[in-house]
């Protein structure tokens, strides 16, 4: 290598690295020079998996009835590196503790209490987490602002920066591109759903590129009004019988690890995890409302041994006497159940069954 040379990567090394360095005919003067910082990660692509406490509150309504819940719940969510990761994960939340607060109220005022509730009308377990989305050119170098993004009727989308705090509103019904923030949901916009209110609300922190990420997200919550529900609510689900579900939630993600292919499977595999027994509540979480507390004591004050002996046995339950079967009845009852006549008879049974207990709810 010539002088020449040599000089000039020397001297391109003091001026990056800021080090005295030695040349032909002097010392090269020192050039303090601020690098970008640099992520060094390994060959393996990582998971985020994220650890999320929700509460919700939601509302069944008829002409007659309603059904108010409170639930709190312990989530978590897996986010694959790539669309093309052999283990997809999961966007939407998955249960791992949860408790739930119900009160009934018919058309008379009379109400009650319980813990549990056959019909399944939240809207919290199909909201999940939004993928990454390009920040509005106005905003990525500004210090703060906002910008609106217009659908057919209203603003779609509104951003808001402060700093590295980015915060989005979302009007899902103004547009239908709308419908990306929750993936988690499209489905029902294809069916007999009608939704007439949709707003999703989404906190970021910490955002410095050109997008932000459910890596940066801090939080949502979200309100929806809808005609009709999911699953369960065969008993409003009459003819003559109109029933509409509203559902307001807070999500607040409490932890966020990057973990191997190998740890995330462990996850998968598991569908309750035993280490979360207990719900574990969000630190910047607001104290409840009193008429929530109100309810969750109502609630814990049932007497459920009490109910249990109160409660009337069915004696269409009750086991009948068994009956000693001679030799040709057992050889007969064994050649049933090898070609399955039994088991062909007693489906029959119960779809008789279940097509009468239909006709009889739908004539009440």
């Amino acid at each position: 290598m010539s002088q020449v040379r040599l000089k000039l990567v020397l001297t391109i090394l003091a001026a990056t690295t800021g080090f005295f360095v030695p040349v032909f005919g002097g010392v090269v003067s020192e050039t303090p020079t601020v690098l970008r910082e640099l992520v060094v990660s390994g060959r393996e692509k990582r998971y985020l998996h994220v650890l999320g406490y929700v509460r919700e509150y939601s509302t069944l309504t008829t002409f007659t009835d309603t059904i108010f819940m409170f639930r709190e719940k312990t989530v978590d969510f897996m986010l694959p590196p790539s669309p093309k990761s052999r283990l997809k994960g999961w966007q939407v939340p998955r249960v791992l503790a949860s408790r739930s607060y119900y009160r009934f109220t018919d058309a008379t005022g009379r109400d009650s209490v319980s813990d549990r509730c056959s019909h399944h009308f939240s809207w919290a377990d199909r909201i999940g987490m939004a993928r990454a989305a390009d920040v509005p050119l106005s905003l990525r170098t500004a210090e703060s602002g906002r910008y609106a993004s217009n659908g057919k009727y209203s603003p779609a989308v509104t951003w808001e920066k402060n700093g590295d705090l980015m915060t989005l509103d979302i009007d899902v019904l103004a547009d239908s591109m709308g419908r990306q923030w929750v993936p988690g949901a499209e489905v029902f916009f294809h069916g007999n759903t009608d939704f007439e209110r949709f707003r999703l609300n989404i906190n970021y922190d910490g955002v410095v590129d050109r997008m932000v990420s459910p890596a940066d997200m801090t939080g949502y919550s979200f309100y929806i009004e809808s005609n009709g529900r999911g699953r369960g609510v065969y008993v409003f689900d009459r003819p003559d019988t109109r029933y509409s579900v509203s559902t307001y939630a807070e999500v607040y993600l409490t932890d966020k690890e990057y973990i191997t292919g190998k740890e995330a499977k462990k996850w998968e595999r598991s569908n309750n995890q035993t280490d979360f027994t207990e719900i574990l509540e969000a630190h910047d979480a607001p104290e409840l409302a009193p008429d929530i507390q109100r309810l969750i004591a109502r609630v814990n004050s049932v007497d459920r041994d009490q109910i249990r002996v109160n409660l009337e046995p069915n004696h269409l339950l009750v086991g009948r006497k068994a009956v000693k079967l001679n030799v040709g009845q057992a050889i007969l009852q064994r050649i049933k159940g090898m070609f399955g006549i039994d088991y062909i008879n007693a489906e029959r049974k119960w779809r008789r069954s279940w097509n009468n207990f239909r006709r009889d709810r739908l004539v009440l």
